[in-house]
């Protein structure tokens, strides 16, 4: 399965993950603002890879005059549903369809792994005015919590080839290298967080992903049946604690 399937398999679940996908803190959005050098409330921001809109809001909410940019059809019908009032354009990360020097800031949610940093580096800062800033951020997974780490080799084993990454996030300088950020000026912090739902809800939060999406029905029913009744010995109320580490990088043009 290529890189661009992956990328678009979510428009076939685009509701399902509109509806169980963790938001950002709101220490994120103080660490963006932190790192950019000002604030949002009134810069111009570009959220790339947009999905259902779930940065979008949180950019809205603090001021920003921001619009999205998102490749999907799934995606995009949920993201008007969601952020009616908000300007969607169509297009991807690699080639943006924006005018030169017209954003003080363009972010990337969770979508900056599915670009050719080749290409959508030199876009971002073609895009960018002078002194603006490029925010890439994940959720990663808490590691240092031992069911998500057992859950997480379970999914390597259905889905991957058995070899589950150790959990660990690189140094600054491999991140940086492995963001295809080298050369710039580059920031990161790392925000921990973590919400409780409903167990039906982290399991559509899983199966949401593009490893599930490619998998198939058959496979995937196989796997969250397995996990509801290992998850449901952790938590008898069928309340999972999810936890999380917000991993930020933040390039600044000159």
């Amino acid at each position: 399965m290529t890189v661009p399937s992956r990328a678009h398999s979510f428009n076939a679940a685009a509701a399902q993950y509109a509806a169980s996908r963790p938001s950002y803190p709101p220490a994120l959005l103080d660490a963006v603002e932190e790192l950019m050098g000002c604030p949002l409330a009134g810069a111009r921001v570009a959220d790339i890879g947009a999905g259902t809109g779930i940065a979008t809001a949180l950019l809205r909410e603090r001021g920003a005059d921001v619009f999205a940019v998102e490749p999907g059809d799934g995606m995009a019908v949920q993201f008007r549903g969601a952020l009616p009032d908000v300007p969607i354009v169509r297009g991807d990360g690699n080639a943006l369809p924006l005018a030169d020097a017209s954003c003080d800031l363009i972010t990337y949610a969770q979508s900056w792994h599915w670009t050719d940093t080749g290409r959508s580096v030199p876009e971002a800062l073609r895009v960018l005015r002078p002194g603006g800033a490029l925010a890439v951020w994940w959720n990663t997974h808490a590691f240092d919590v031992p069911w998500i780490v057992a859950q997480h080799e379970r999914i390597a084993q259905r889905c991957g080839d058995g070899k589950p990454s150790s959990g660990e996030l690189p140094d600054d300088d491999r991140a940086v290298q492995l963001a295809g950020l080298s050369g710039l000026r580059v920031a990161r912090r790392q925000v921990r967080w973590g919400r409780t739902v409903p167990l039906d809800m982290h399991l559509a939060n899983i199966s949401s992903h593009s490893a599930f999406l490619v998998l198939g029905e058959a496979g995937t029913q196989a796997f969250l049946a397995d996990e509801r009744a290992r998850l449901r010995e952790i938590f008898p109320a069928e309340r999972v604690e999810e936890r999380y580490v917000v991993d930020l990088l933040v390039a600044a043009r000159s």
